[in-house]
């Protein structure tokens, strides 16, 4: 077995250990980035290193392999990749105002340290830092949203529950909503994605950055089963929700622009459609117009909007062929 694949191995032996029901083959296809056979053959070799390896079929009938952690106990792996994600990870958090998740970080890194020797844990430190220090993030022009941690903290403790909360929203003066939390889109603005129960079924957005006060409620109450933040996040383009503007969008890339748009991952649900000249064709079902007009305006002349005549009309003469480059 080369080296290779004895430590893919172990990252599956370790995957099976964590996770309470077990990996999937799904789930090693994904995670290996490898054939269905392929990840057949890692549960076979899995089976035979390891005595305690169980294979249960869920209610879902897909087959997961789970292994006793206990089995992995004395297996010491590198950490320092582990500790450079997690520090990063938790830069990112203070950044974005959640000391909480910052906090629970820290506590894996020190757990992480805490297993090593002296001498192990200073290398993997300043191995971790050398890498942090080569790192730096790209500022975007614009004004940086900032988030109370307050805030940040009623809403996750809202959403494990789930428990309603009760906000302030945009004014000191407005009346306190109730809201059952559903979830939270993270983007250039972050906004709660919550139903209103005075004012329907209807889940809403709400900006977290003006929501003033947020209080959690010892009361729970029972999510729309039918809701997925999945699908919700990919009705919009960005992260506005106009469910007037939402359906199918359609963009046309100049030949000469074709090959760095099929580069881009515009949204989800998006088709490519080659075109005989070299030009391409993308389409995808969104709303959001402005955030899209936006972005297009990047492309110059090297992009035009086929559909929806909305959009069309609202970059119709902001197209300009002097840019000396694309995105």
């Amino acid at each position: 077995m080369s080296f290779s694949k004895a430590q893919d191995l172990i990252r599956l032996a370790q995957m099976a250990a964590a996770r309470r029901t077990g990996v999937s083959l799904d789930e090693i296809v994904e995670e290996f980035s490898i054939s269905h056979r392929t990840a057949q053959r890692m549960t076979q070799a899995l089976e035979t290193t390891f005595a305690n390896v169980t294979a249960e079929d869920g209610e879902d009938r897909k087959r997961r392999w789970r292994i006793d952690p206990g089995a992995l106990d004395r297996l010491q792996l590198r950490p320092e990749t582990a500790i450079e994600a997690l520090d990063i990870a938790g830069r990112e958090a203070v950044a974005e105002g959640r000391l909480r998740h910052r906090q629970a970080l820290a506590g894996l890194r020190d757990g992480l340290l805490a297993r090593l020797s002296n001498r192990d844990a200073a290398r993997a430190e300043a191995d971790a830092e050398a890498v942090l220090q080569a790192l730096a993030t790209v500022t975007r022009p614009g004004p940086r949203v900032s988030l109370a941690p307050e805030i940040l903290d009623a809403v996750t403790e809202a959403l494990r529950g789930p428990f309603r909360l009760r906000v302030r929203y945009k004014s000191d003066d407005a009346p306190a909503r109730v809201l059952e939390p559903h979830g939270v889109l993270l983007g250039h603005r972050t906004y709660l994605v919550a139903r209103d129960p005075a004012k329907g079924d209807l889940i809403r957005t709400f900006r977290l950055d003006q929501i003033l006060s947020a209080e959690v409620l010892d009361e729970s109450f029972a999510m729309d089963p039918a809701f997925s933040m999945e699908r919700f996040a990919a009705r919009s383009f960005g992260v506005w929700q106009d469910p007037a503007q939402f359906g199918p969008v359609a963009w046309r890339f100049a030949p000469h622009a074709a090959e760095r748009a099929a580069g881009f991952r515009f949204h989800p649900s998006q088709r490519l459609e080659w075109q005989a000249d070299g030009g391409l064709i993308v389409r995808f079902e969104a709303a959001g117009w402005l955030e899209m007009a936006w972005h297009l305006y990047q492309w110059g002349d090297a992009v035009e909007v086929l559909e929806p005549k909305g959009l069309r009309a609202l970059v119709e003469g902001h197209r300009r062929g002097d840019f000396g480059s694309m995105p």
